[in-house]
C-alpha cells in the first residue's frame, strides 16, 4: 500500500494543468446541470468540525467537472462559475438554497428546477396523507403529460431555428405543453389560496394538517414556477436535472464502499 499511495502521490500534480484545460473549456458553454453530495475527507484542519465535506458536480455539454470543498455554501458554485464567458447561461438544478443565492448575485445565470423533484413532493404528501393520495396521483398524472407533450415537441423540434419559425406539428405540441401548464398553475394558485370560500368541497372536507401540507406543496411549485417554465422557451433545457444526479452516481457508490478519503491531496486525486 506504501508504495502505491506514494506513487499516487507524484502523480496528482501532474493532473492540474488538464483540470484547468477542462474548466477554460466549461466555462465557454450555456447549459449546466450541477448538483452535490457528502464526502468523507478524514483530516483535521482548523476552521471545520468533523469530516464530512461535499463533492459538487458541473455537467455540460463536452466537460463533467466536480470540485470537492469542505463547505456547501453558494461560495463554492460562485467560485466555480466566476470565469464564465457567455452573457446568459442556464443551470438545471434543484431547489437548493446555494443556487438561488447564485442566481441572485449574478445576472448571467438563469435557474431551470427539477420537475422530478415537484413529483417527489407531491407523491410524498399522497403517502403522508391517505386523504391526499388521489389528489397526489393526478398531479402525478398532470406531470407525467407535460413530459409526454413536451417529448413530443422535441420529436420536431430544429435547433437551428428559433421557436416562431419552428414547424407547424411542433407548434401543435408546443401549445399543448403551454396549456397544461397553465392548467397547473391555475389549479395550484387555486389550492395555495387561504380562503376556504374559494375551495371546492372536497378540499373543504380536508383535516388541517392535510390541508396546510396541501397548500404547502402548491405554494411551492408557485414560488419556483419561473425556473419550472423555462424550458418553454428554451427547448435544450431538460424538464429534470436527472444528467447531474445520474453523473454523481458513482462517487455516491463509492462513498458507500470505502467511506471517503484519507488526505487532502488524495481527496483532491480522487
Amino acid at each position: 500500500p506504501g508504495p502505491v499511495a506514494g506513487g499516487l502521490q507524484v502523480l496528482t500534480p501532474l493532473f492540474e494543468p488538464i483540470m484547468e484545460g477542462l474548466y477554460q473549456k466549461q466555462m465557454t458553454e450555456t447549459l449546466f446541470h450541477n448538483d452535490e453530495t457528502r464526502w468523507e475527507v478524514f483530516v483535521e484542519l482548523e476552521d471545520k468540525v468533523g469530516s464530512r465535506w461535499y463533492l459538487w458536480v458541473t455537467r455540460s455539454a463536452s466537460v463533467v467537472f466536480f470540485v470537492l470543498d469542505p463547505h456547501r455554501s453558494a461560495a463554492v458554485p460562485g467560485a466555480h462559475f466566476a470565469g464564465l464567458q457567455n452573457e446568459r447561461v442556464i443551470i438545471v438544478c434543484d431547489r437548493y438554497s446555494a443556487y438561488k443565492k447564485l442566481a441572485r448575485l449574478s445576472d448571467a445565470i438563469l435557474l431551470a428546477f427539477c420537475w422530478a423533484h415537484v413529483r417527489r413532493d407531491f407523491l410524498d404528501a399522497g403517502r403522508g396523507y391517505t386523504e391526499l393520495e388521489s389528489w397526489a396521483l393526478a398531479w402525478k398524472e398532470r406531470i407525467g403529460e407535460l413530459y409526454h407533450h413536451n417529448h413530443r415537441r422535441l420529436e420536431h423540434w430544429d435547433p437551428a431555428h428559433p421557436l416562431d419559425q419552428q414547424s407547424t406539428t411542433f407548434k401543435q405540441h408546443h401549445q399543448s405543453v403551454q396549456e397544461t401548464l397553465r392548467a397547473m398553475n391555475e389549479e395550484a394558485t387555486r389550492l395555495a389560496n387561504e380562503d376556504e370560500e374559494k375551495q371546492d368541497e372536497a378540499t373543504r372536507s380536508l383535516s388541517r394538517s392535510a390541508r396546510t401540507k396541501q397548500r404547502k406543496v402548491c405554494q411551492s411549485l408557485l414560488n419556483h414556477w419561473d425556473g419550472l417554465a423555462l424550458f418553454v422557451e428554451n427547448p435544450q433545457v431538460p424538464l429534470d436535472n436527472n444528467l447531474a444526479e445520474n453523473t454523481i452516481r458513482g462517487p455516491v457508490t463509492g462513498r458507500k464502499n470505502y467511506y471517503g478519503s484519507g488526505s487532502l491531496w488524495s481527496a483532491e486525486l480522487a
